[in-house]
């Protein structure tokens, strides 16, 4: 787990408490992602998808086992060194959006580079709404956004600090299939021409099929892992 990966897991294990007892999410799952590599994680409901992406995103700690994101050992950090180290290291994209209502798209995407004091952080997040096609939406709220818009200004902020790593997380999950389609191009067109290391989480085989790598999970435990 050294050199060249963007994200790498050594034996994680997560185990949640529910009203039936321990449920065993994720059972000793090892991966190792380098760096510029499209992996897709794909799976069933309920095979622990969602779980393994938040933890090697650093966005939730494993019950055992050791993370490694951007070369860093995050498995004892806490919430402050954990979001420093996500700050212009991640990019996430989930399925719901999760935008800012009471701020406008230009708002949205410039947000993290606000965080991280950028001088041009209007001026780049005007840029990148350009480049998914948003230049003319800039100044509307999600509200009056489409869903195929939200998902590309979700995309856009998720992409506008340059991350070393995107997490997208069923990212046309909540889209018709010709925007979710339209959505995808660009999330692999920006990832490409970036170097972006992408991570994706679906259970779409021809979404699946676009990244360079596929590693099958089913009951918390990784079934396959080829190159396409």
């Amino acid at each position: 787990m050294t050199g060249a990966s963007a994200t790498a897991l050594e034996n994680v294990r997560l185990t949640l408490m529910s009203s039936a007892g321990a449920v065993n999410v994720l059972k000793g799952i090892s991966l190792d992602i380098a760096e510029g590599e499209t992996v897709a994680l794909l799976g069933p409901s309920g095979s622990g998808k969602s779980s393994l992406l938040m933890i090697a995103a650093g966005l939730e700690k494993p019950t055992a086992g050791r993370v490694m994101l951007a070369t860093t050992d995050i498995t004892g950090l806490d919430e402050d060194a954990l979001a420093r180290l996500r700050r212009g290291n991640v990019g996430i994209v989930f399925q719901s959006f999760h935008l800012i209502a009471t701020m406008t798209a230009l708002e949205n995407v410039a947000l993290p580079l606000e965080f991280a004091r950028d001088d041009n952080a209007f001026a780049r997040a005007r840029d990148m709404l350009a480049r998914v096609g948003l230049e003319t939406r800039a100044d509307h709220y999600p509200s009056q956004l489409s869903g195929g818009e939200q998902q590309r200004v979700a995309l856009a902020r998720a992409l506008v600090a340059r991350p070393r790593v995107l997490f997208a997380d069923e990212p046309t999950g909540n889209l018709d299939t010709e925007t979710g389609a339209e959505v995808a191009g660009i999330l692999f067109a920006l990832s490409e021409e970036s170097g972006t290391t992408l991570f994706l989480v679906t259970h779409e085989e021809s979404l699946a099929r676009r990244c360079k790598r596929i590693v099958r999970l089913r009951d918390g435990l990784v079934v396959s892992d080829s190159r396409t």
